[in-house]
């Protein structure tokens, strides 16, 4: 009798333990991290990531937000099919409140269209294709620069850079532009064709690639053929590495390459493509960690905290975007004093942050659609083995080097 008594008690502890337990992780804000961890991606979808964890790892160690803790419920998705299946597992199983991500304009588009779908707020930081917000979508937000922000940057530098340094006329420059042949490369390239003509500029060869080509030599021929002055590139990691060792290979010397987003902006990629092969390269993306405070107020204090962390400098931009932009909608939440998702829309649509106020150097307005208006990439060049910000002149580190790509 005194052993079912004993059991009883120690069964009623345990329930109530247990109840405990769920109690207090009830008390916690779930949020989905949705990046690829895995796969050709990994990389920078990493990087994306560890800003978003030292965001909820700040706001947690500052008392939470909406007097919860935040916890981090990780989702990898290396393609939009496994983006799908991630997204229904995090808003049907785990049950988060919000998603964060996701680095990859494709895995980001699939994505949200399950987020949507669910009601579940999803908070885009990092990928750049502008339909991710064209869709009316009214639970989809994003802070980061798009395509078309990228591509009017980089017609900005030939007019105000490049031909100002090489004493030509733009209109003299022969321009290529090439692009892996996905939802990223193609947006871009488009509002790149768009800007370029709209600006009076000469393009002799637009030629898209699949980012899993092993082989660019052909493509290269071309571009040595129609004697390109300026190339304009939009590339992945291993793509960006193939095109510089052949274009080396191939004898292709053109007098300026401009690259847009991560396939430009990693220490690996430089490492790889050889820092001699890179040297001049022109970079259009998100804030990188040399630029100058004036410009971006809180950098350094980002970078000292990534290093005391990860024990390295931060290896993109990538993950000061998403620090900047998971603070800004932490923010919002806070304001909206609720995870119900028409309160968090409404405070989102009221935020207002002036340009130049964040580490990042953004600011942040958002329109109708949920993209930021006050986002714009910045430019940088490989100087030496280091990706340099040379503009806009607030953020700059060192003036612009123009003239023959590699040493």
């Amino acid at each position: 009798m005194k052993i079912k008594k004993t059991l009883g008690a120690l069964a009623l502890a345990l329930v109530g333990a247990a109840s405990a337990i769920g109690t207090a992780h009830a008390q916690d804000l779930k949020f989905g991290a949705l990046y690829p961890l895995s796969g050709g991606l990994a990389l920078l979808g990493d990087e994306s990531y560890r800003g978003f964890e030292l965001a909820v790892e700040k706001r947690n160690a500052d008392g939470g937000l909406l007097g919860k803790k935040i916890q981090i419920v990780k989702g990898d998705a290396v393609d939009a099919t496994q983006a799908v299946g991630t997204a229904r597992k995090l808003t049907s199983i785990e049950n988060v409140q919000a998603i964060f991500g996701s680095y990859a304009s494709p895995i980001s588009f699939a994505a949200t269209q399950v987020s949507e779908l669910a009601g579940v707020p999803y908070f885009e930081l990092g990928a750049i294709s502008d339909p991710i917000t064209e869709r009316g979508y009214k639970y989809v937000f994003r802070t980061n620069p798009t395509a078309k922000n990228f591509a009017l940057r980089s017609v900005d530098v030939i007019n105000e850079v490049i031909a100002p340094g090489l004493n030509v006329k733009p209109q003299d420059l022969r321009i290529a532009i090439i692009h892996e042949d996905a939802l990223y490369g193609t947006t871009v390239a488009k509002y790149q064709t768009e800007a370029a003509k709209k600006a009076g500029l000469t393009i002799v060869e637009t030629l898209p690639y699949s980012a899993k080509a092993v082989d660019l030599s052909s493509l290269i021929l071309r571009l040595k053929g129609a004697k390109v002055d300026v190339v304009l590139q939009t590339s992945y990691q291993n793509d960006t590495v193939l095109f510089f060792r052949q274009m080396k290979e191939g004898g292709f010397a053109p007098k300026a390459v401009i690259g847009a987003g991560g396939g430009y902006s990693t220490q690996d990629t430089v490492n790889a493509a050889g820092p001699d092969n890179m040297h001049g390269v022109f970079d259009i993306d998100f804030t990188q960690y040399l630029t100058n405070e004036a410009g971006a107020p809180g950098i350094k204090a980002f970078v000292e905290a990534y290093k005391k962390k990860y024990g390295i400098e931060p290896r993109s931009g990538h993950s000061l975007a998403n620090f900047t932009g998971a603070n800004i909608f932490f923010d919002a939440i806070a304001r909206a004093g609720s995870m119900d998702k028409d309160k968090i829309r409404a405070a989102v649509l009221a935020v207002d942050v002036p340009v130049g106020s964040t580490p990042s150097g953004w600011g942040a307005k958002f329109d109708e659609t949920g993209q930021n208006q006050r986002a714009l990439p910045f430019v940088m060049q490989w100087l030496d083995g280091k990706l340099t910000t040379v503009y806009p002149k607030e953020a700059a580190v060192v003036a612009p080097v123009v003239g023959k790509v590699g040493k």
